[in-house]
């Protein structure tokens, strides 16, 4: 047998490609590795796509399309939401309407809570048919000789000072005698109004006193830790002496808007209140805002009054 068709005696120089005289030689038994080649990126391997990552192209996969909410109408309205909007009473007062039965949505008696309607229903609360009102908000700097109370030939009501800032029933938001100046606040909004009539205010109000003797700085301390009026204990948030001025004239910060506080708390020191004028309320001031004029409160300024 040919030595050049074994294995291990042929070498892969010229002998491999001479022919034997008894025929031609036979095919090495061993088959070349084929040369594999790299692919590109994303080509297909056997059956199954090779897919990029998304990271590595640096973008997340596109997620699926939200389906679109539905349209708000702007002009449906929970229930109780429409009666308070009326000035009949607050939304809390509306619910007990509504389960006693005692609210009809165009002839139809509506018992349940959350119902909503539309601003052109037909509502009727407690056999008066009602009309939503926008909600307004005006801001007073209140001047002598007009009260909250009352009307007569004495007595001006605060009312005619705000006549013409709206076409709805203002009402004033606490009360002020003759002699108390300064901010005083009107709305149509009867839960803003029961807000603030709370006892438990987190708000601020800021007072000016003027006093008809100069406060001693023994009553300035004992006032500055609080107050006991009957039986109550009445915390004082802040005092000064106003800067520039006579010791009559006393900066102090409650959260309470009962003007008769504020003077009984001097009163229980033996002094005689000859002015009080709130200067602040509520964050709101009286900047830009002369004596016996009104300004309507900005947007912002009504949402702070609501997050208060």
């Amino acid at each position: 047998m040919n030595k050049g068709n074994s294995r291990g005696g042929a070498s892969r120089g010229g002998n491999d490609r001479k022919k034997s005289s008894s025929g031609p030689s036979k095919p090495l038994n061993k088959k070349p590795k084929p040369r594999t080649t790299a692919k590109p990126e994303g080509e297909a391997t056997g059956d199954k796509p090779v897919r990029k990552a998304a990271f590595i192209k640096g973008a997340a996969p596109k997620p699926a399309p939200k389906p679109k909410a539905a349209p708000k109408n702007h002009d449906e309205l929970r229930l109780n939401k429409f009666i308070a909007n009326s000035g009949m009473c607050s939304r809390r007062d509306a619910d007990i309407y509504i389960q006693s039965g005692n609210v009809t949505v165009n002839g139809e008696v509506v018992t349940e809570m959350g119902r909503k309607v539309l601003i052109t229903d037909k509502v009727v609360f407690d056999g008066v048919t009602i009309i939503p009102e926008k909600k307004e908000y005006v801001l007073l700097n209140k001047p002598k000789n007009f009260t909250t109370a009352g009307e007569g030939d004495a007595l001006r009501n605060v009312a005619e000072l705000v006549r013409g800032a709206s076409k709805y029933n203002l009402q004033p938001i606490g009360r002020m005698d003759t002699n108390t100046t300064g901010l005083l606040l009107f709305t149509n909004d009867v839960d803003m109004v029961r807000k603030f009539g709370l006892p438990n205010q987190k708000s601020f109000k800021i007072y000016q006193v003027s006093l008809d003797k100069n406060l001693k700085f023994e009553d300035f301390e004992k006032i500055q830790g609080g107050v006991t009026l009957g039986e109550h204990r009445l915390y004082i948030d802040e005092i000064s002496y106003i800067e520039g001025q006579p010791k009559t004239e006393i900066g102090i910060k409650l959260r309470t808007q009962n003007v008769k506080v504020v003077r009984a708390i001097f009163e229980e020191f033996k002094y005689d209140v000859l002015k009080v004028d709130r200067v602040s309320f509520a964050g709101l001031t009286k900047k830009n805002l002369p004596r016996g004029n009104y300004r309507h409160l900005t947007e912002q300024e009504v949402i702070n009054l609501k997050n208060v």
